[in-house]
């Protein structure tokens, strides 16, 4: 599947002119520089945030209280995914206001109104609460705008349309599905983020290398706080805005004429594990938006990984579909099908793995008995 075949954009190597236009980097190298500097301060930006929103989340009683099927036992602060959102907004609209990003700013703008609304989503689910009805309706929303801007910005065929609303929509709920032990959305944007900067890079495409760096900074920059002893979580504010951020891009990528091969990999993982289990809560009659313990990350902790144990097999499998399907890309026929088998293989083994460990858990907790 190959993307919408569309006028090419000026090249990022280019300078832009014009009346009160920034002169641009004359080398992608140089761009590349200030692309970094932007995720740099999202990662700082992310890091320090978080010593002031703390206190309020905790005055304001955002608190996520443990049940049976969370993978938590004590009441934890969640909502700091309002400094991630933060994080993303400020330095991508920076991006635009210090004319980073010259070629095709209406997409980024678009994007950037994506990922404000999701983040605004998320925070009022945090915050007050918002019915699963609502939820969807607006989730819905923001996928016929966005999508529909982009299709009128780019002169794109109309019936690209109800699949932008669709990604959008199964993106946001499948990020906050999966936003469930500490570090795994951290680690989820910054791989994922990280590789669609690659794939803006490899296709001359400054505004996707900006929004991927910046949204990797962001992401990595809320490690620290997740990761030690799980004292704080994204919240549905932080999940909405990684769901967001990265299907926004995907979406005006894609319909900018960046191949799929480049956009869909990386969010394989995510994909499956989501959709295998949904179809089998489904199979069993349960309701398939009530909180459970049943993905595959969730069950990989019940057999022994830690959740930073079962974060990384998260991310390592998505490394390794990306990689595969990279080398895809630039192989010929046979070696296109072998990345299929190998991609398709990765994911296999991932699906697997939590019954594959069953067995040496059980034999582990007969020897510590």
């Amino acid at each position: 599947m190959t993307a919408p075949i569309i006028t090419t954009a000026p090249s990022v190597l280019s300078r832009v002119e014009g009346p009160g236009a920034i002169p641009q980097a004359d080398t992608l190298e140089h761009l590349f520089t200030l692309a970094l500097w932007l995720g740099g301060g999202a990662f700082l930006i992310s890091v320090l945030l978080p010593f002031v929103i703390k206190p309020l989340l905790a005055r304001w009683g955002v608190i996520d209280i443990p049940s049976d099927r969370s993978s938590h036992d004590r009441p934890v602060i969640r909502g700091m995914g309002l400094a991630v959102a933060v994080a993303i907004v400020v330095m991508y609209a920076l991006a635009l206001a210090l004319g980073v990003v010259e070629v095709d700013r209406s997409v980024s703008l678009i994007v950037l109104a994506m990922i404000v609304a999701s983040a605004a989503l998320g925070w009022l689910e945090d915050y007050r609460g918002v019915s699963v009805g609502t939820r969807l309706g607006v989730q819905l929303l923001i996928g016929a705008l966005g999508t529909g801007a982009l299709i009128v910005s780019l002169g794109i065929a109309v019936w690209w349309w109800p699949v932008g609303v669709i990604a959008t929509v199964a993106y946001i709920n499948i990020a906050n599905f999966m936003d469930g032990i500490n570090g795994i959305s951290g680690m989820h944007g910054t791989a994922v983020g990280l590789f669609y900067a690659w794939a803006g890079a490899a296709n001359d495409m400054t505004w996707m290398m900006c929004a991927g760096l910046i949204v990797a900074g962001a992401f990595a920059g809320f490690l620290p706080w997740n990761l030690s002893r799980g004292t704080v979580f994204l919240g549905d504010v932080g999940s909405y805005v990684l769901g967001g951020s990265l299907v926004a891009i995907a979406i005006g990528a894609f319909l900018s004429g960046v191949y799929v091969e480049y956009l869909l990999p990386p969010l394989v993982i995510y994909l499956a594990d989501t959709t295998v289990t949904l179809i089998k809560r489904v199979q069993r009659g349960e309701i398939w938006y009530k909180p459970h313990r049943e993905h595959v990350y969730q069950r990989l902790t019940d057999v022994g990984l830690s959740h930073v144990q079962s974060s990384l097999v998260v991310t390592v499998a998505t490394i390794l579909v990306s990689l595969i399907a990279l080398w895809g890309v630039r192989a010929d026929g046979a070696g296109s099908v072998l990345a299929g088998l190998a991609t398709a293989a990765v994911v296999v083994l991932y699906l697997c793995l939590p019954r594959v460990l069953r067995p040496l858990a059980r034999r582990r907790r007969a020897v510590d008995s």
